[in-house]
């Protein structure tokens, strides 16, 4: 196994190798299926190792490419720092907008008011944040891990990052391309949902990705707000998901899991 890091693996890992960029380490991928429970020893090493351990889909399960982990589609060079940007302006530039793509929402702004209703096209500001039990967070997340390997043929990925968001720049993941370009954006929201909620990055697919919830919301008031969120990081949740945003927060309510797919 060659290990790209500078930092011993805290535990023993399965046969893998390192991926590179200009000869720098984005990750490191196991070369078969995540065995069932390294993945969250990984994540309780983390605070030490400073890994944070991923669950890596491809595109196309039959594709030897694994697309994109191995097929040289991350692009590192493209992506710029997240800590420079305003999680809540981003979002309501989305809202507005619909993302860097101007056709995003297309141009019936009628018909796209109803489908945001009750907040239609003024952007309702962000959710509050919840209170988050000691440990909640961490634990959610290795719960979703363990049984994702259950059932899915993912992969073990790592990145030397701060988390899970900050882990999706650096490596270069361009999975929301068709509506924001700079990975560094969409790492910034994902960051401040984990400090507000406790949302943690558990998988990543080509242009999929799922988080982990460790408080999710209990009744429609509460879910609406963190909907509108949604909408405006992945308008593909509401374009190509549920119909309207009411639905999609209906979807919201007692959920500890976070998917989004841009198209």
């Amino acid at each position: 196994m060659t290990w790209p890091f500078d930092v011993a693996p805290p535990v023993p890992l399965p046969p893998g190798r390192p991926v590179l960029a200009d000869e720098r380490p984005l990750l490191w991928i196991s070369d078969g299926p995540a065995p069932v429970g390294l993945w969250e020893q990984l994540h309780r090493a983390h605070p030490q190792s400073g890994l944070w351990p991923l669950l890596l889909s491809p595109l196309d399960d039959a594709d030897p490419a694994f697309r994109p982990w191995l097929s040289g589609e991350l692009y590192p060079e493209l992506v710029s720092d997240f800590e420079w940007y305003n999680p809540a302006a981003l979002l309501r530039t989305w809202w507005e907008t619909g993302g860097e793509d101007d056709d995003e929402y297309g141009d019936d702004d009628g018909e796209l008011a109803e489908a945001l209703a009750p907040y239609g096209l003024r952007w309702p500001g962000t959710a509050p944040a919840v209170p988050l039990p000691d440990g909640a967070a961490g634990a959610e997340a290795r719960g979703l891990a363990g049984a994702l390997c259950s059932v899915k043929d993912v992969r073990l990925g790592l990145v030397r990052a701060r988390s899970g968001a900050e882990a999706l720049a650096v490596c270069g993941w361009s999975g929301p391309a068709n509506h924001v370009g700079d990975t560094a954006k969409i790492a910034a929201v994902l960051a401040d949902w984990e400090r507000r909620f406790g949302a943690q990055v558990v998988e990543v697919g080509f242009d999929t990705l799922q988080l982990s919830v460790p408080v999710p919301p209990t009744n429609l008031a509460e879910a609406l707000p963190l909907a509108a969120e949604h909408v405006a990081l992945c308008p593909d949740q509401i374009q190509h998901g549920a119909p309207t945003l009411t639905a999609y927060a209906e979807l919201l309510v007692d959920s500890h899991q976070w998917h989004f797919w841009w198209d």
